[in-house]
């Protein structure tokens, strides 16, 4: 079975379905154990001890965020208004990164329904993204190569920021819009346009990640599985197809499973209709149990 890390903590709502798609992606992968043999074995993340973040961000942009004062500065993602549902999501989502990054370790390959967060950056975050849970397993598993293969259709800018602080960190970024992406030793992209780019150059893109992350020597690969780059997507790629989307994911399990080097996956961007994004969300968790576990 494939591993899947979930809590019902992770659902709050918001203006916008990137919190809510979680809890819908959850239902949906419930749904298929029960009417079919079960594929997913979940775990439930307890809420993280706030004292971890503070070692992470900025403690005056976490102490904001965890009491709702001040709040500019608490709502300064995106997230509006501040709430204590909203607050217990995000520590369960990111106690959730760690649970999953274990259970990668131990079975080489596991999920977290739940997102990166990877425009956040040390000193505050941004862009729907509360606390960097990318740049948060590199800091509790320091002596661990973290690779980042982030497919969001936006540069993990905040991602970025934190191969400047952590040396055991390397963050690439295949995407079509920018975002501010800047690019560091350890932080580089591949842009592949929205109109004019094609799958053969993501292909290429995907492979030349690998490439890196097996010179590098890492030790996990933690993937952003974004659906932002759907062509639905109001930020999508023309080109980008529902089949090439999961080919994509496949290729992306497949090169994994093939370097032997384990991975975790979360979900990123989109923003299109729920029922259609919650579709795409859960082919990629069927996508890696065909590669890992199917016959």
């Amino acid at each position: 079975m494939l591993n899947v890390c979930f809590s019902p903590r992770y659902f709050a709502q918001t203006h916008t379905n990137s919190m809510e798609k979680l809890l819908a992606v959850a239902e949906q992968l419930q749904q298929f154990n029960q009417n079919n043999v079960k594929n997913f074995e979940f775990h439930e993340p307890k809420i993280l001890d706030p004292e971890i973040l503070k070692a992470l961000h900025s403690p005056k942009y976490v102490d904001a965020f965890l009491t709702g004062q001040p709040n500019k500065l608490a709502t300064f993602a995106g997230f509006k208004p501040w709430n204590e549902q909203l607050r217990d999501a995000v520590l369960a989502i990111n106690a959730g990164q760690l649970m999953a990054t274990e259970l990668a370790f131990e079975h080489g390959i596991a999920a977290n329904i739940a997102q990166g967060f990877h425009h956040a950056r040390p000193e505050y975050g941004g862009s729907f993204c509360t606390f960097n849970g990318l740049a948060l397993i590199a800091q509790q598993y320091p002596n661990k190569r973290i690779f980042i293969l982030d497919c969001d259709q936006h540069g993990g800018d905040g991602t970025a920021e934190f191969t400047r602080r952590y040396d055991n960190l390397y963050n690439f970024s295949i995407y079509g819009l920018a975002f501010g992406y800047p690019t560091y030793e350890r932080a580089e992209s591949r842009h592949v346009h929205t109109k004019n780019g094609s799958f053969a150059q993501y292909l290429m893109a995907l492979h030349e990640a690998f490439q890196k992350a097996e010179d590098w020597q890492a030790d996990i690969i933690i993937y952003q599985a974004g659906m932002d780059c759907h062509q639905a997507d109001p930020y999508g790629s023309a080109w980008f197809t529902t089949e090439l989307i999961q080919k994509r994911d496949e290729m992306v399990f497949n090169m994994a499973k093939k370097a032997g080097i384990p991975i975790m996956f979360v979900l990123a961007g989109g923003y299109q209709d729920l029922d259609d994004l919650t579709a795409l969300h859960t082919q990629t968790f069927h996508s890696a149990y065909q590669v890992y576990y199917g016959e």
